[in-house]
């Protein structure tokens, strides 16, 4: 392999993802190995790939890499949901510029355009990911309305409703006018607008006083049924058992008393519009009132709105708000502010609508999900999200599952007659005249005399069963797949969803399975960027992950996602951490330029050599160590810092530069050996992080003949060994020496190239003897020598206990040294005033914890150690 002096990114991803996935890296069938499996969350078939996706996929790959690395059979089930509101917006607009409206065509004839619309834009997002390196098992893909995954969910309402947990009601719901559907609330997002308050004129039958009403939407006024007082409000008991007539409209209507009417609120009366308010539905039930629909789909005043029918909602409170002014039924208007329930999905302005829906009853439902994570037998990282979950658990309403649009799962539901209960329930239309003849009595029913609903379910009553529907669960629930494959183990995904999608996959695991879904839920943040916004295209903030990894490649990409991405905190996005991972790239590629071109002599490693070793494998294995309880509790951001820093500092600065042979010289084979075992050893750690560069550099000679599939793809990951914690604080102490031996030559402006002398006072116990060498050529030094005195006219320091001294002679500036240890005092008998004010705090040392109060020790005696030597070292300089 011939070395490039810079890594090129782009050539080694082409090549080894094309690699892996022809070789089936990525694919997984069971077999005697543990399982690990994650699904992932499906992203819309609408999508294409932002910074959220980005993120949570790395994780999910980072993941997936580490458990093959394992030797467990990793299976990563990738796909995509039908996302019903969204692509049906889609086909609509498509079909709208093609000067075609949906209304013109059969359900049939529009499903075709959606099913082509999908097919050629549909999987857009998941080639994307393929760039990222997600080693998913590509053959497994999954779309929400493949046909066993569309039986699935039929399967399921049909067993749902025969249990009697599903039913048909007329509700209020929120209407989306856009989309034409309703969603379900947790879909309504609460913005605060600028809006205005009037004051209608309400005149009381048969006489000429008038009550006043305020309202934020006069334009409502034709769905007025009743006008409501608080029994209590001694202002209106004149108008107990009277009528007034609604403005405009004309309509006489009853003043009803409810304590519900808050005394203080606008003018203490009430205007009810049962049809149209949520409040006002529930007074309209309670009290017997008319329901007047006044709005059609698209929230535009039906015939009910008189001389405003056919007119949008909005221009009506402006034409009305002038004939009423004209009138004089308009007291007065004023500036109000309130929070007004818009979609999700469209952005458009809910109206509340009464409608026959479809409701999944979850009171009963929900509690097994409720207990299995509350006491941890599914566990949320972090678990700050226990309580979000709780809280909506434990007043979790009736879900509603159906949705007015034609792109989706079709509800089972087949009506033989007129009356709102002449349907039935069934898996196929056979099925459901033979229930229909009996339910009738009607034996001479034929299909033609169905008619199926024409509603779909919800999106998330698909997603509901994502983990189960996969392995093709419900329809044949004791298939091998789903008894090897679930539950999974790891689900990742952002918390925005943990209702929507979250509980719900919980609940379903536990009513159709009898287990848990997945064992862990990691959470991930936002990626916001520098100024903390949400990054968004219509905000401009947000880059294009595409171009980020074009310029820096997917591992720097991947790995400026992940430095602060820690579970379920926000992560403050910045392109200097794609520059930050390109470095890093860079600084292994560089290293592995360095350690192939060094030439290589047959003969055993040093001594020095051979402490060096010793003292990497310690750290390496300790750094390990802290890797794995990083993965364990999920803080996938430390386990990368971790990997950086043993990569950046104690492998290519401290130890590659232990062992480099003299410019010219060649390595002892031992030593070079040693080298290319422990590089191996920090490839298979960065892989899951960085696998393309990993890949890249395996399989040099460097690093020994591999066979075809021997790749770093499936190399194990290491384990921790056991190693001595002493071995890297004695060499701490070395390493200490070296850092400050450079710090004084820097701070002097002290050539490299000048050997100095270095005398050491030791006071610990350690053998230093050992590192000499070691310390000699790093340090470059003329001599090290031991002494048992202060050494006077040297420039001193501390290392651990130790008291080292540097001869200077006439290297150095008298006077400016005699200032910079002033200055290095000045700050240090500053540092210890603080210090000592701590300790001397009685609240401090009572309530701080016991370890936090030797700290501070630790660092008063430390500071009072370094005054003393920084003292004799002017006391020496005259």
């Amino acid at each position: 392999m011939s070395i490039a002096k810079t890594y090129n990114p782009k050539e080694a991803e082409e090549k080894w993802y094309s690699y892996w996935k022809a070789n089936g890296f990525f694919r997984s069938t069971p077999d005697e190995r543990e399982p690990y499996t994650i699904v992932m969350p499906p992203p819309n078939v609408t999508g294409v790939l932002h910074m959220g996706h980005m993120l949570n996929n790395t994780i999910q790959d980072v993941l997936i890499r580490r458990a093959r690395m394992q030797g467990k059979n990793a299976c990563w089930v990738p796909g995509t949901d039908h996302a019903s509101i969204a692509t049906e917006a889609k086909v609509v607009a498509m079909l709208k510029e093609q000067g075609i409206d949906k209304r013109s065509l059969s359900r049939e004839d529009f499903l075709k355009h959606a099913w082509e619309w999908k097919e050629k834009y549909g999987g857009i997002i998941l080639k994307q990911l393929e760039k990222l390196g997600a080693s998913c098992d590509w053959d497994r893909t999954r779309f929400t309305m493949d046909p066993e995954l569309y039986q699935s969910v039929i399967r399921v309402f049909v067993d749902l409703y025969n249990k009697g947990l599903i039913y048909r009601g007329y509700r209020m719901v929120n209407w989306d006018p856009e989309a034409k559907t309703n969603i379900s609330d947790e879909e309504v997002v609460y913005k605060e607008k600028n809006g205005k308050l009037y004051h209608l004129k309400y005149q009381v039958e048969g006489s000429d006083q008038y009550i006043v009403v305020a309202t934020t939407r006069p334009e409502t006024i034709f769905g007025d049924t009743a006008v409501c007082i608080n029994p209590n409000d001694e202002r209106y008991a004149w108008l107990k058992g009277k009528q007034v007539i609604v403005p405009i409209v004309g309509r006489k209507v009853n003043i009803i008393e409810d304590e519900y009417v808050d005394l203080e609120f606008g003018t203490g009366c009430l205007k009810v519009t049962p049809a149209h308010d949520v409040n006002d539905y529930e007074l309209g039930k309670k009290h017997d009132l008319e329901f007047v629909d006044i709005f059609t789909d698209d929230a535009k005043l039906n015939d009910n709105g008189l001389h405003y029918a056919g007119m949008d909602r909005f221009k009506v409170r402006k034409e009305i708000e002038k004939e009423l002014e004209e009138k004089g039924l308009l007291e007065k208007v004023e500036n109000y502010t309130n929070n007004v329930g818009t979609s999700e999905r469209t952005g458009a302005v809910i109206e509340p609508k009464i409608s026959n829906q479809w409701f999944l009853k979850m009171e009963d439902l929900g509690k097994p999900a409720l207990d299995n994570v509350m006491d941890d037998t599914i566990k949320f990282h972090p678990t700050k999200f226990k309580n979000i979950y709780r809280n909506w658990m434990e007043n979790v309403t009736d879900w509603n599952i159906s949705r007015q649009l034609w792109w989706g799962h079709q509800i089972p539901a087949y009506f033989y007659g007129d009356g709102n209960d002449d349907f039935v329930v069934a898996q196929t239309a056979e099925e459901a005249l033979s229930l229909a003849q009996q339910k009738s009595g009607n034996a001479g029913l034929t299909l033609t005399d169905l008619r199926q609903d024409e509603d779909v379910l919800d999106t998330w009553f698909s997603a509901w069963l994502w983990p189960i529907s996969v392995f093709n669960g419900i329809n044949e629930p004791e298939n091998e797949e789903i008894n090897y494959y679930y539950p999974t183990q790891d689900l990742v995904t952002a918390p925005d969803i943990i209702f929507f999608w979250v509980a719900r996959m919980i609940v379903s695991g536990y009513e159709f399975r009898g287990q848990l879904p997945f064992e862990n839920v990691y959470f991930t943040g936002i990626v916001r960027d520098k100024l903390g916004r949400k990054m968004s295209k219509s905000l401009g903030n947000s880059p294009d992950p595409i171009d980020l990894m074009n310029e820096y490649g997917a591992d720097a990409t991947r790995m400026g996602m992940l430095l602060t991405a820690p579970a379920g905190n926000d992560l403050p996005f910045d392109v200097e951490l794609c520059v930050q991972g390109r470095n890093f790239a860079n600084k292994i590629w560089n290293a592995f330029r360095l350690v192939k071109g060094w030439e290589i002599i047959d003969a055993p490693a040093s001594q020095a050599d051979k402490i060096s070793a010793s003292w990497f494998d310690a750290r390496f294995n300790q750094a390990l160590a802290e890797i794995e309880e990083n993965f364990k509790h999920y803080r996938l951001s430390d386990a990368l810092m971790t990997t950086y820093k043993l990569v950046w500092d104690d492998f290519c600065a401290w130890y590659l530069e232990l062992v480099k042979p003299a410019y010219g010289s060649p390595i002892a084979s031992e030593t070079r050996d040693k080298v290319t075992s422990f590089f191996q050893r920090v490839l298979t750690l960065v892989h899951p992080f960085m696998p393309f560069l990993t890949e890249e550099l395996w399989h040099d000679e460097l690093f020994g003949a591999k066979e075809e599939q021997d790749c770093i793809i499936v190399a194990e990951f290491p384990k921790v060994n056991v190693f001595d914690e002493q071995v890297i604080k004695d060499f701490a102490v070395a390493q200490q020496i070296i850092s400050e031996v450079r710090n004084i030559r820097n701070s002097k402006g002290i050539s490299p190239k000048v050997a100095l002398p270095l005398a050491i006072n030791q006071q610990s116990d350690i053998d230093l003897g050992q590192y000499i060498a070691i310390i000699t050529k790093i340090a470059n030094l003329e001599s090290v020598t031991f002494v048992t005195e202060k050494v006077a006219g040297a420039t001193s320091f501390l290392a651990g206990k130790d008291e080292c001294y540097v001869l200077l002679e006439n290297n150095v500036d008298i006077d400016a040294e005699r200032e910079r240890i002033e200055k290095e005092l000045d700050y240090l008998k500053g540092f210890l005033v603080s210090v000592d004010k701590k300790l001397s705090n009685e609240r401090f040392v009572q309530n701080a914890k016991p370890e936090i109060v030797e700290n501070e020790k630790s660092k008063k005696a430390d500071a009072e150690a370094k005054i003393k030597i920084l003292q004799e070292s002017l006391t020496a300089l005259g």
